[in-house]
């Protein structure tokens, strides 16, 4: 099983909006046995709260929801127990080594290094362009499963 945390400043826009179309899109390529997907924050200051509303309906929009949701911290136990901890931004990526005391194997990267253009994922809390936070999201989750696919040797619809 795959264990993915993604990872942004809050957890209340980008990282839960990354988890849950994450999940959206290995339930579709059926898939959803083979992972297990949360998100966190890197700071303290929306522990317990949910998906930011403009976030919410964003993902509405597409028709995946976030329900039951609570933003909760990144912890140095999370670098153990996850095989992949993503985050959105440069800023988030810092705070990510800081927390987990480093990355000794190689399990951090920026979402959207797993897209033709890497870079930061656009954070609405600022653009309030949620649509733009969408795309990188989308983008970046493909790239991810793509990855996954081609780990496998799916990417042909053929199993190894």
């Amino acid at each position: 099983m795959k264990r993915i945390l993604f990872i942004c400043h809050g957890n209340i826009c980008r990282s839960p909006m990354a988890e849950f179309v994450m999940k959206d899109l290995v339930k579709k390529a059926g898939l959803a046995s083979q992972f297990h997907i949360e998100s966190a924050a890197t700071s303290r200051e929306e522990i317990g709260n949910p998906v930011y509303p403009p976030a919410r309906r964003k993902l509405a929009e597409h028709g995946i929801s976030c329900e039951g949701h609570a933003a909760r911290q990144l912890t140095n136990r999370d670098y153990d127990e996850y095989d992949l901890l993503i985050g959105m931004d440069q800023a988030n990526l810092r705070d990510m080594y800081r927390i987990c005391g480093g990355d000794y194997v190689g399990k951090m990267s920026l979402l959207m290094d797993h897209t033709a253009h890497p870079g930061n994922v656009a954070d609405p809390w600022y653009t309030e362009d949620f649509e733009a936070t969408w795309q990188d999201v989308l983008d970046g989750c493909q790239g991810l499963l793509k990855e996954f696919m081609t780990e496998r040797g799916d990417s042909n619809g053929t199993k190894r």
